[in-house]
């Protein structure tokens, strides 16, 4: 049943049965009367499987006919077309010839004037045709006519109507026996059919709009440009592309790349849905029927284009104009602070600690390592210096950025820290940056030095413990990935769990540093748990379990010059492995324990560049290759290049003003509350954040309280931020210890310390309090054995 007044699909039906004869004709009459103000209707054959083949015609009022070929109008929805070829692909030279015969004989048989198109179907079965009407106007789809040909049939038209005979030039149109087919064409219609929500149209204003352009694409149009609105009362067509080329392999090619060009913001459009038809193995083999987007369910699972630029730039305006929401409301960079200046130095890159290493192995380079008289040295600037110190922030950008100068002028280092801790953490969900990228870039610029990364064992680079199997495939990608150096520990200095990681790391033939994470005061007899005895035990476990080299991890900055002399003799005694020395400097000694530990013999000590040193980081880099210049123990490193370096990273720090914290000396109260470092300044901004800014002292002090209730811990990530937690819940809530431990006083303790007090974390050497533990854990039953045993494998 079809619509005698009308096209585009309305008023038809496809009438099976003869019972619903009288219904759908009544139906087709009703919507035909409401679309074209007529309700003519009429009937023809139904073909199941047809293709819609239509022929242009031109007639002038001399009573000449020519025909312009033919054209594929197959695909359509609701028996709409979607997207025309010209010619139709699957038709031999035979078929055109029958088709356009039977075209030209209705044009001169009704003596037809103008531009007019007989339509018909083909059985895709019988390869018969059905004559099924004249469309007597200039269809959408006659672009793809004109590319093949070479006639602009609008200006033919008007030419004809003019009274100019077909055939000469004034008219435009050559004789029959001139016209040629040249090439192939297609046409895809852009509209604002919406194909996620059943192709309604959407309407409004567009944004953004770019067109498609190159050679072979045509663009027929006129309400698609930026600022255009849309409204639902008109037809929803946008735009028409059309794309030429020699072959229809070709013509597909250009039309993908076309639309895949095409941006149009502000309403939906059917761009993705356009681009899953013409790249379907059924268009380009031609097997499809007038029902293919029907039948063809995965047209409809199509790839959301991602809108990258719009949302870039609508990023940058508001960062402009309101500043970033990590930085509102805090200290901005200078208006003429220096861009940072990388340093460059030409040349090579020469070999470093990396192939060193890849000739020797593991073992090897560990043997290496002790032996060395000179003291080596890892940059902890691109990890911990800023962490430290900046919240983590410092951006892949400027890190990658001086990596290479580190290579060539600085090739004597042992290593560049770089990666882990919580800088994966931060580059995620602060940063929006890819971790594994940083990663990359920098093996890439420094090819020659050792890649170091911090590995919370069990806790990967995470807060809490995961899977083996994770463990194992997170350390494998980041061998892969460039890291030559793992520096494993536990917060808890619990051995068992960091066999797992260690075993890792040594699978993927890679340096395992097992860090002993420092606390106490070995020369205070009241500190008697953490004494000379327990990390001589730590330091002989760990080379039990696979080690290559034993890190001391000062993570608070706590050693004192005394106590390093005594340890790492100890240390150097008790095991033949190297040992790798890093402290913070948040007391202001830490730079006399480094040149005390080197003294006792220690091989490898950590620092920051100068710019980055000082405060909660590490011990100044320059100054202390200063102090060792000359000695026996001399690191070797230029000063020169040193200080171009930290002027490098002065610059990158002015960048980061919004995240410095309010730390203006040395804290010699850090050997009261014994935080690490990198929490030291965490925790202010959580006070401040909570309203407890003026009772800071009361934080810390509660902090060291709380230490000593869960038993005198190792604090360090996770373990430290336990401590904090409560320490800020007790504060805030004005508890004091003997509040908390007492059995009467119902207490909400925070998840983590009910976590930590479970087990989760591991266990702590001589246990946890017992009647603390049983209050916080209200009847659940311990974890006495390693958490990631009771893991099943991700």
């Amino acid at each position: 049943l079809k619509a005698s007044w009308g096209g585009g699909g309305r008023g038809m039906r496809a009438i099976r049965a003869e019972a619903d004869l009288a219904r759908e004709v009544t139906e087709g009459k009703r919507e035909a009367k409401a679309a074209f103000g007529k309700d003519e209707v009429y009937l023809e054959k139904l073909i199941e499987r047809a293709r819609h083949v239509e022929v242009q015609v031109l007639g002038d009022t001399h009573g000449n006919a020519v025909h312009l070929f033919e054209r594929d109008c197959s695909i359509q929805r609701r028996n709409q077309k979607v997207v025309e070829r010209a010619p139709a692909p699957y038709l031999e030279m035979s078929q055109r010839e029958e088709l356009c015969g039977h075209a030209l004989k209705i044009a001169r048989e009704t003596s037809y004037i103008g531009a007019g198109t007989v339509e018909f179907l083909q059985d895709a079965d019988t390869g018969k045709f059905y004559f099924i009407e004249v469309n007597p106007r200039i269809q959408v789809e006659h672009t793809v006519t004109e590319q093949v040909t070479g006639i602009d049939i609008v200006k033919a038209q008007i030419h004809i109507l003019d009274g100019f005979a077909i055939g000469t030039p004034e008219s435009g149109v050559p004789a029959q026996k001139d016209i040629r087919l040249n090439g192939h064409a297609l046409q895809c219609r852009i509209t604002t059919e919406d194909p996620e929500h059943n192709f309604i149209p959407d309407y409004g204003r567009i944004t953004a709009y770019r067109g498609a352009t190159g050679f072979g694409i045509r663009l027929d149009g006129g309400t698609a440009y930026s600022g255009a609105v849309i409204t639902r009362f008109y037809d929803p067509l946008l735009e028409k592309v059309t794309a030429w080329a020699p072959t229809p392999a070709e013509t597909i090619a250009r039309m993908n790349r076309a639309l895949r060009e095409f941006r149009i913001r502000g309403v939906a459009t059917n761009l993705t849905f356009l681009e899953a038809i013409i790249n379907h193995p059924s268009f380009a083999d031609n097997s499809y029927t007038t029902k293919f987007i029907d039948t063809t369910p995965e047209l409809f699972q199509q790839v959301k284009r991602q809108d990258r630029a719009t949302k870039l730039i609508n990023y940058l305006a508001d960062v402009s104009v309101n500043g970033h929401p990590e930085t509102r409301g805090r200290p901005q960079p200078k208006a003429d602070a220096a861009a940072p200046v990388v340093p460059y130095l030409n040349g090579n890159v020469p070999g470093g600690s990396k192939q060193k290493l890849d000739v020797l192995g593991p073992e090897k380079f560990a043997a290496w390592m002790r032996d060395q008289r000179q003291v080596l040295v890892t940059d902890t600037t691109m990890r911990d210096g800023h962490q430290s110190l900046l919240a983590t922030r410092v951006r892949t950008h400027d890190i990658a950025g001086i990596a290479g100068t580190y290579a060539r002028a600085l090739p004597q280092l042992l290593s560049l820290e770089c990666w882990g801790g919580a800088t994966f953490d931060v580059a995620m969900r602060f940063l929006t940056e890819d971790p594994w990228e940083r990663l990359s870039l920098v093996r890439e610029a420094a090819p020659n030095l050792l890649l170091q990364m911090l590995l919370r064992g069990a806790n990967g680079v995470g807060y809490t413990n995961y899977p083996d199997n994770v463990v194992q495939h997170f350390v494998k990608q980041a061998a892969s990935g460039g890291i030559d150096l793992f520096r494993v520990f536990d917060c808890l200095n619990w051995v068992d769990n960091m066999r797992v990681a260690m075993d890792a790391v040594g699978a993927e033939g890679k340096l395992i540093e097992a860090a002993i994470c420092y606390t106490g005061d070995i020369l205070d007899p009241a500190r008697a748990k953490y004494d000379l005895k327990y990390y001589v035990g730590l330091a002989k476990e760990l080379q039990a379990a696979g080690a290559h080299i034993i890190a001391v991890k000062d993570m608070a900055g706590l050693l004192k010059p005394a106590a390093a002399r005594v340890l790492f003799k100890a240390l150097r005694e008790a095991t033949d492995l190297p040992i790798h020395f890093h402290t913070h400097d948040t007391s202001g000694l830490s730079a006399a324990t480094v040149l005390a530990a080197v003294e006792s013999g220690v091989d490898a000590i950590d620092a920051a560049m100068d710019a980055f040193s000082g405060n909660t980081s590490q011990p100044c880099l320059g100054s202390l290759v200063e102090a060792l210049k000359g000695t026996e123990r001399d690191p070797g490193l230029d000063p020169q290049w040193i200080r171009k370096i930290s002027f490098y990273w002065e610059a990158v720090r002015n960048q980061y003003a919004a995240f410095e914290s309010d730390l203006k000396g040395p804290a010699s109260e850090v050997y009261l509350h014994e935080m690490p470092g990198g929490q030291f300044t965490n925790l202010k901004e959580q006070a401040r954040s909570l309203g407890l800014e003026t009772r800071w002292h009361e934080v810390a002090q509660t902090y060291h309280d709380v230490n000593l209730m869960f038993g005198d811990i190792v604090k360090v990530t996770p373990s430290s931020k336990v401590v904090g937690d409560m320490a800020l819940m007790m504060v805030s809530q004005d508890l004091t210890v003997a509040d908390v431990e007492n059995p009467d006083k119902d207490i909400a303790f925070p998840d983590s310390v009910v976590s930590m007090l479970r087990g989760d974390l591991g266990q702590s050497p001589g246990g946890w309090p017992t009647a603390l533990q049983r209050k916080a854990l209200k009847g659940d039953k311990p974890i006495t054995v390693r958490p990631g045993s009771l893991l099943k494998p991700a």
